[in-house]
């Protein structure tokens, strides 16, 4: 076999023609007529494999999910961007794979739905939990599951969500929200239940639960939906985008801001939105019709709508991991990184956009292994949330769907179909099962048939979370050295007592509403810490009815409020 490292061979018929990214596979030669010429292996590999299986525990975790990238939509990347006999430097470089079932539940007769969707999907491997399409982290009854992003960062870890879609679409949202609808995407959507509703006694929409959550990164787009505006709770009457900024998220919304990030941690969490909606795909194309298979083959071009502006899925994912693996650090990351569009495309019957998706994810899921390779104490995980409905059909050939037929590396025709819907109609998800590949501690977990929820407990266990650990909720006030209606006379300090320290404490002493004094304003008080104080001479105010109103502000911006009445009477 006559391998040609760092460059893609390209037949006369291609001379000329940009191929598109692909600098960093390995090709194959035009020639494949000789014995053993076509040939992945060289000799047994029961060392190689023997040595990639290793059980403990892994300090990091990144998963990489390409959406919609079932084993078809791997293949037409692969054929069209390194030839046949090539290999994706990244997904065919992550060595101990496996596959899994995606199928969900129907909800209401709890029986399988061989279907699935992304938000069921996504629950799935993020809770451990089945569950029915359209759900969000909640089971079939409507019930939140803790996902394994909670669980990391209750358990001390950084977290990440990184994806090309909209940051409320389903794959991102399930790490960091429970609704009934994936639709719920900001306050006002019509897809929000009661259930789900912040007015009526729910945790909110999956925006408003993601500024909850609080990643250490994220990265996407879905910029629209922080424009909404919170209907109920601490921050009514703001839009989601004052929320984050009030609560000290660090907003970037170009290349050149994520490129200039420096830090990201719970006292300034990096929010990245690239676009109003979904981003750009790198590449775009003809899409496939009626008669495209029996038109002259295509190359593929880049999008001129992924401007320099706008950050490659490579970018995000090295950048977050750059940032979540600070040295400073006591404990690991978990990171989720989203190939969205592959999906979309696939959706589309746009086999170059497709294709091109793909392509930025394997140069994502590469970047992630080579960070793994390096460090020595990270498991990656790269799989697909489902099946979809591309396939790759006989050259030049029309079908009873639509077709499109590409030129690809090899200089050969490669037809693509979509037969599942009719033109300018949306191509179905499909029930295979599909391939996941891992590298690290815990890879051997994915060999063989497995679930998507394997994943959910082979991540766990990995990083070794306890799942009982709960998430830091606003600051609790356990006590005040005062009680309500209480007598003061004389030099009075206010000890006010928190469950752990808050990023500040406001203690303020009032007299109808107007301000007397604080502890930023009084001498030897103090607002920091789980026992902020507030010290005053009672003998400086009238005699009379006064309030003591505390407002006890989390690192997240969350705040507990508590005003005790109190008399001073010095004569």
């Amino acid at each position: 076999m006559r391998l040609t490292a760092q460059r893609t061979v390209l037949s006369s018929a291609l001379a000329g023609v940009l191929v598109l990214g692909a600098a960093a596979g390995y090709a194959v030669s035009a020639d494949l007529t000789g014995n053993g010429d076509a040939r992945r292996i060289a000799g047994d590999q029961t060392s190689t494999v023997r040595a990639e299986l290793r059980g403990g525990a892994a300090r990091n975790v990144i998963l990489l999910i390409g959406d919609g990238m079932g084993d078809s939509e791997i293949t037409a990347a692969r054929n069209y961007q390194y030839g046949a006999a090539g290999r994706l430097p990244g997904i065919d470089g992550v060595p101990v794979t496996g596959q899994y079932t995606t199928y969900s539940l129907d909800r209401s007769t709890h029986e399988p739905d061989y279907v699935t969707d992304s938000a069921a999907s996504g629950s799935g491997w993020s809770t451990g939990t089945k569950t029915y399409n359209g759900a969000i982290s909640v089971d079939v009854d409507g019930a939140a599951q803790k996902t394994v992003l909670e669980m990391a960062k209750a358990n001390g870890l950084r977290t990440g969500d990184v994806s090309t879609a909209e940051l409320q679409d389903a794959t991102p949202a399930v790490l960091v929200s429970h609704v009934s609808d994936r639709g719920c995407y900001a306050p006002s959507s019509s897809a929000c239940t009661d259930a789900d509703r912040l007015e009526t006694g729910g945790p909110g929409s999956i925006t408003e639960q993601l500024l909850n959550t609080r990643p250490d990164v994220t990265l996407g787009g879905g910029a629209a939906s922080f424009a909404d505006t919170a209907r109920a709770g601490q921050w009514k009457g703001k839009t989601l985008m004052q929320q984050a900024d009030a609560r000290g998220f660090d907003v970037v919304t170009d290349a050149a801001g994520l490129s200039g990030a420096t830090r990201a941690d719970q006292s300034a969490p990096l929010l990245g939105l690239f676009s109003g909606g979904n981003m750009p795909t790198e590449w775009n194309g003809a899409p496939a019709t009626r008669t495209g298979g029996t038109e002259a083959p295509i190359r593929c071009a880049a999008n001129p709508a992924h401007t320099a502006a706008v950050p490659t899925l490579k970018a995000m994912t090295t950048k977050a991991i750059d940032l979540l693996d600070a040295p400073s650090a006591k404990k690991g990351f978990f990171l989720q990184v989203e190939g969205a569009s592959i999906d979309k495309q696939d959706h589309a019957a746009n086999p170059c956009a497709q294709i091109g998706e793909t392509v930025a994810f394997d140069d994502a899921v590469a970047a992630a292994l080579a960070f793994a390779e390096q460090d020595g104490n990270t498991s990656v995980f790269v799989t697909a949330d489902h099946g979809h409905s591309s396939q790759i059909v006989y050259p030049g050939t029309t079908t009873p769907g639509l077709t499109r037929t590409l030129l690809t590396a090899d200089g050969a025709p490669m037809t693509m179909a979509y037969g599942t819907a009719p033109e300018g109609g949306s191509q179905d998800h499909t029930g295979t099962q599909v391939r996941i590949a891992a590298y690290g501690p815990g890879a051997a977990n994915v060999v063989g048939l497995t679930d998507q929820t394997d994943l959910f407990f082979t991540m766990r266990d990995t990083l070794r979370l306890d799942p009982d650990k709960e998430l830091p909720g606003a600051p609790e006030i356990r006590s005040v050295n005062i009680n309500d209606g209480a007598v003061l006379r004389g030099n009075k300090t206010f000890v006010v007592t928190l469950d752990a320290p808050a990023k500040y404490t406001y203690i303020e002493l009032n007299q109808g509403g107007v301000w007397k004094t604080d502890n930023t304003k009084a001498p030897g008080s103090t607002n920091a810490g789980s026992k902020p104080t507030l010290k005053i001479d009672t003998r400086d105010y009238p005699d009379g009815t006064y309030s003591l109103k505390i407002d006890a502000v989390g690192i997240d911006g969350r705040t507990t409020e508590k005003v005790l009445d109190l008399e001073i009477r010095n004569h």
